[in-house]
């Protein structure tokens, strides 16, 4: 068994937190198939209102409200109506700051894998550092990883859209 993450591992800049995270497990905690852990494989960075890829460009807002917490909570929300995307909020207060969970091990694709694991809108808000149901532990490993552009937010403008914020283990 693995030590959970602590409150500051989350209190960092979000270009730090995310590829800090490959390798580590994500742990679930179902009332139907109990406890499960799933390393970590791949992650992308989003990095407050100047971000034009993160949801906070656009401000504070009903959905964006987690992200402006201080680091450790769950931001959830839903794509093409039905696919949840897990994300985890990093950095201090009113920083607003998240990587998303794009891999686990076996599972690639943000939306496949929060099916998998059954996340839902009810993780909203969750803090992983008191949730019996949904935390980050430590693998103790060094992790080699790339780095490559971020996928699905042709949205944003060149520079924000081509920024290597996305981290895949090796």
């Amino acid at each position: 068994m693995y030590e959970k993450l602590t409150k500051e591992f989350f209190l960092r800049d979000v270009l730090e937190v995310a590829p800090d995270l490959l390798g580590k497990y994500l742990v679930i905690n179902q009332k139907t198939s109990g406890i499960t852990r799933h390393r970590i494989t791949e992650v992308e960075a989003y990095r407050g209102e100047e971000d034009k890829a993160c949801h906070a460009s656009k401000g504070r807002t009903k959905r964006t409200e987690i992200m402006y917490h201080e680091g450790g909570k769950i931001y959830v929300y839903l794509v093409y109506g039905m696919y949840w995307m897990l994300n985890i909020v990093t950095s201090e207060k009113d920083n607003p700051q998240a990587v998303l969970i794009r891999g686990i091990e076996n599972f690639k694709g943000p939306g496949i894998l929060s099916g998998e694991l059954k996340v839902n809108n009810s993780f909203y808000g969750e803090d992983l550092i008191s949730s019996n149901r949904i935390w980050i532990e430590n693998s103790n490993k060094k992790n080699d990883y790339f780095t490559a552009p971020r996928i699905g937010i042709d949205y944003a403008c060149n520079k924000w859209k081509n920024k290597p914020w996305r981290f895949v283990l090796t």
